[in-house]
């Protein structure tokens, strides 16, 4: 798949127009977020998946591309990739994916306006990787670029209940944190609703706005289920993507302990 081109980026007031229907940015108002099934057709979501076994191959650079492992719950001493971060400057058909064409124009639509990168990422939880515990993106200090974030979670492999889709939350929209940063979700701060198994095929996207609560649960089974993460804020907040992944790479050392602790205790890197 070829980097895809996209026209001149939209006007505030011409982001209600798109590629996602009225009924789904209904859904998306109402919900804070929606699942766009089959956004990607089979032959980009193909190219998707050649692009993550292209990274996954690829040596570790120092201050490139960001590999974090942990431990397989399935199979003792094995360190399994965890999430690779960090690689859209080094990758121009991952870059002109999530920069241009249709997702980047359903995600102007669903902010209102033009839209910047904030972070990237894959979620590989190959078989043994553990879940995530239920949280909000927005917990993990977000505060500290913008106020909000839309994220786009890409169907690379087939997610399913047996190996850890996304479980999302069954309320309204929310306007914005029910804890505190940095914790999990407390079961009392769950009590009005439920995440519900959101199950994705390559190809699909479900996008979420950095309020909505989720979380999943490890993958037992013997295949990895490999999920893109793309998330974004409205230009005019600023772009903060070098700082992010500046800060992270400073304050959660891809090899350390505090960094497993991190991945382990709180979840807010999505599932």
């Amino acid at each position: 798949m070829n980097a895809p081109t996209r026209p001149t980026r939209m006007k505030d007031a011409e982001a209600l127009s798109g590629p996602l229907d009225p009924r789904q940015m209904a859904e998306y108002r109402r919900m804070g977020w929606v699942v766009a099934r089959g956004f990607f057709p089979p032959a980009e979501a193909q190219a998707i998946a050649a692009w993550t076994d292209e990274l996954t191959a690829r040596p570790e650079v120092p201050g490139e591309h960001m590999v974090y492992r942990e431990d397989s719950l399935t199979e003792a001493g094995r360190r399994v990739i965890q999430r690779i971060e960090n690689f859209c400057p080094y990758h121009p058909g991952f870059d002109g994916l999530v920069r241009e064409g249709r997702l980047a124009r359903a995600i102007d639509q669903l902010l209102g306006g033009e839209a910047c990168l904030f972070k990237e990422k894959i979620n590989f939880k190959e078989a043994g990787g553990a879940g995530f515990e239920p949280h909000q993106d927005q917990q993990a200090g977000w505060s500290t670029y913008a106020d909000l974030f839309v994220t786009a979670l890409v169907g690379i492999d087939r997610a399913t209940m047996e190996n850890g889709c996304l479980e999302m939350a069954n309320v309204t929209r929310l306007p914005g944190m029910i804890g505190p940063e940095w914790r999990p979700l407390s079961a009392a701060e769950m009590a009005g609703f439920d995440l519900v198994p959101t199950p994705t095929e390559p190809g699909d996207v479900i996008f979420f706005d950095s309020y909505v609560p989720h979380a999943s649960k490890p993958n037992l089974t013997k295949d990895a289920r490999r999920i893109l993460y793309l998330t974004y804020n409205r230009l005019d907040d600023g772009d903060h993507r070098q700082r992010y992944f500046s800060e992270k790479r400073a304050n959660f050392p891809r090899t350390s302990s505090e960094s497993r602790a991190w991945n382990t205790s709180f979840g807010c890197d999505d599932g």
